[in-house]
Protein backbone atom coordinates (compact mmCIF):
# COMPACT_ATOMS: atom_id res chain seq x y z
CA UNK A 1 0.00 0.00 0.00
CA UNK A 2 1.33 3.11 -0.58
CA UNK A 3 1.54 6.17 1.94
CA UNK A 4 -0.90 8.96 1.54
CA UNK A 5 0.72 12.31 0.53
CA UNK A 6 0.20 14.20 3.85
CA UNK A 7 1.87 17.53 2.41
CA UNK A 8 -0.63 19.51 0.47
CA UNK A 9 -0.87 21.48 3.60
CA UNK A 10 2.46 23.39 2.48
CA UNK A 11 1.02 23.96 -0.80
CA UNK A 12 -2.40 25.39 0.61
CA UNK A 13 -0.29 27.33 3.32
CA UNK A 14 1.66 29.01 0.22
CA UNK A 15 -1.60 29.99 -1.70
CA UNK A 16 -2.56 32.20 1.29
CA UNK A 17 0.73 34.25 1.73
CA UNK A 18 0.43 36.25 -1.31
CA UNK A 19 -3.40 37.62 -0.03
CA UNK A 20 -1.91 38.07 3.23
CA UNK A 21 0.64 40.39 2.38
CA UNK A 22 -1.39 42.07 -0.07
CA UNK A 23 -3.75 43.31 2.63
CA UNK A 24 -1.00 44.25 4.92
CA UNK A 25 -0.29 41.53 7.03
CA UNK A 26 2.51 40.09 8.64
CA UNK A 27 3.36 36.56 9.20
CA UNK A 28 5.12 33.69 10.70
CA UNK A 29 4.18 30.03 9.52
CA UNK A 30 4.51 27.21 11.23
CA UNK A 31 4.50 28.35 14.70
CA UNK A 32 4.28 26.87 18.26
CA UNK A 33 1.67 28.09 19.88
CA UNK A 34 1.27 25.95 23.21
CA UNK A 35 -0.27 22.99 24.05
CA UNK A 36 -3.52 21.12 22.66
CA UNK A 37 -6.39 19.95 24.67
CA UNK A 38 -5.08 16.94 25.79
CA UNK A 39 -1.62 17.07 25.38
CA UNK A 40 0.99 17.46 22.80
CA UNK A 41 2.14 20.52 21.16
CA UNK A 42 -0.30 22.77 19.02
CA UNK A 43 1.39 24.12 15.51
CA UNK A 44 -1.23 26.77 13.72
CA UNK A 45 -0.04 26.98 9.86
CA UNK A 46 -0.04 30.82 10.01
CA UNK A 47 -0.02 33.76 12.54
CA UNK A 48 -0.98 36.91 10.90
CA UNK A 49 -1.54 40.05 12.30
CA UNK A 50 -1.61 43.94 11.37
CA UNK A 51 0.28 46.54 13.18
CA UNK A 52 -2.47 47.68 15.15
CA UNK A 53 -4.46 44.69 16.20
CA UNK A 54 -4.17 41.35 18.14
CA UNK A 55 -2.76 38.68 16.58
CA UNK A 56 -5.19 35.97 14.22
CA UNK A 57 -4.45 31.91 14.04
CA UNK A 58 -5.28 30.84 10.46
CA UNK A 59 -4.95 26.73 10.84
CA UNK A 60 -5.76 25.14 6.73
CA UNK A 61 -7.04 21.53 6.02
CA UNK A 62 -6.97 20.68 2.72
CA UNK A 63 -9.14 17.36 1.33
CA UNK A 64 -8.31 16.76 -2.03
CA UNK A 65 -10.24 13.15 -1.53
CA UNK A 66 -12.67 11.59 1.11
CA UNK A 67 -10.80 11.19 4.01
CA UNK A 68 -9.78 11.64 7.79
CA UNK A 69 -9.68 15.69 7.78
CA UNK A 70 -13.67 15.82 8.11
CA UNK A 71 -13.09 14.46 11.19
CA UNK A 72 -10.38 16.59 12.94
CA UNK A 73 -12.14 19.61 12.11
CA UNK A 74 -14.38 19.60 15.72
CA UNK A 75 -10.80 18.64 17.65
CA UNK A 76 -9.31 21.70 16.01
CA UNK A 77 -11.74 24.29 16.61
CA UNK A 78 -11.77 22.97 19.78
CA UNK A 79 -8.00 23.43 20.18
CA UNK A 80 -7.99 26.69 18.37
CA UNK A 81 -10.66 28.40 20.78
CA UNK A 82 -8.71 27.03 23.69
CA UNK A 83 -5.89 28.93 23.04
CA UNK A 84 -7.64 32.14 22.19
CA UNK A 85 -9.63 31.81 25.66
CA UNK A 86 -6.66 31.84 27.09
CA UNK A 87 -4.43 34.19 25.26
CA UNK A 88 -6.75 36.81 25.05
CA UNK A 89 -3.94 39.70 25.19
CA UNK A 90 -2.21 37.80 22.27
CA UNK A 91 -5.03 36.37 19.84
CA UNK A 92 -7.97 37.93 18.42
CA UNK A 93 -9.22 35.34 16.51
CA UNK A 94 -8.73 32.49 14.84
CA UNK A 95 -9.56 30.93 10.82
CA UNK A 96 -9.90 27.87 9.58
CA UNK A 97 -9.83 27.40 6.69
CA UNK A 98 -10.99 24.51 3.97
CA UNK A 99 -9.42 24.10 0.85
CA UNK A 100 -9.81 21.35 -1.59
CA UNK A 101 -12.80 19.55 -3.54
CA UNK A 102 -13.25 16.32 -1.51
CA UNK A 103 -15.05 17.94 2.00
CA UNK A 104 -18.44 16.22 2.10
CA UNK A 105 -19.36 18.12 5.12
CA UNK A 106 -18.10 21.38 3.93
CA UNK A 107 -21.20 23.40 3.71
CA UNK A 108 -21.77 21.96 7.26
CA UNK A 109 -19.08 22.77 8.88
CA UNK A 110 -18.87 26.67 7.10
CA UNK A 111 -22.56 27.28 7.72
CA UNK A 112 -21.77 27.59 11.20
CA UNK A 113 -23.70 24.51 12.92
CA UNK A 114 -21.51 23.59 14.53
CA UNK A 115 -21.29 26.27 16.90
CA UNK A 116 -24.23 24.28 18.28
CA UNK A 117 -22.48 21.34 19.38
CA UNK A 118 -19.39 23.14 20.41
CA UNK A 119 -19.66 26.07 23.43
CA UNK A 120 -16.26 28.37 21.80
CA UNK A 121 -16.84 27.72 18.18
CA UNK A 122 -17.66 31.04 17.52
CA UNK A 123 -14.00 32.19 18.36
CA UNK A 124 -13.21 30.27 15.77
CA UNK A 125 -14.37 31.38 12.12
CA UNK A 126 -14.71 28.14 9.60
CA UNK A 127 -14.16 29.40 5.82
CA UNK A 128 -13.59 28.36 2.65
CA UNK A 129 -10.17 29.07 0.55
CA UNK A 130 -11.94 31.70 -1.38
CA UNK A 131 -13.63 33.47 0.92
CA UNK A 132 -10.45 33.59 2.91
CA UNK A 133 -8.29 35.18 0.20
CA UNK A 134 -11.00 37.55 -0.37
CA UNK A 135 -11.09 38.80 2.96
CA UNK A 136 -7.32 38.98 2.91
CA UNK A 137 -6.92 40.77 0.39
CA UNK A 138 -8.66 43.16 1.33
CA UNK A 139 -7.25 43.59 5.23
CA UNK A 140 -10.58 42.11 6.71
CA UNK A 141 -9.45 39.45 8.26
Amino acid sequence: MTPRNTRTGSVLEQMILPSLEKGGYKYKTQVNIGKRVGGGKHIVDVIAQRHDRKAILISLKWQQVSGTAEQKIPYEVISLAEIIMHETDKYEKAYLVLGGSGWSLRDYYISGELDKHLIHACLVEIITLESFIALANKGKL
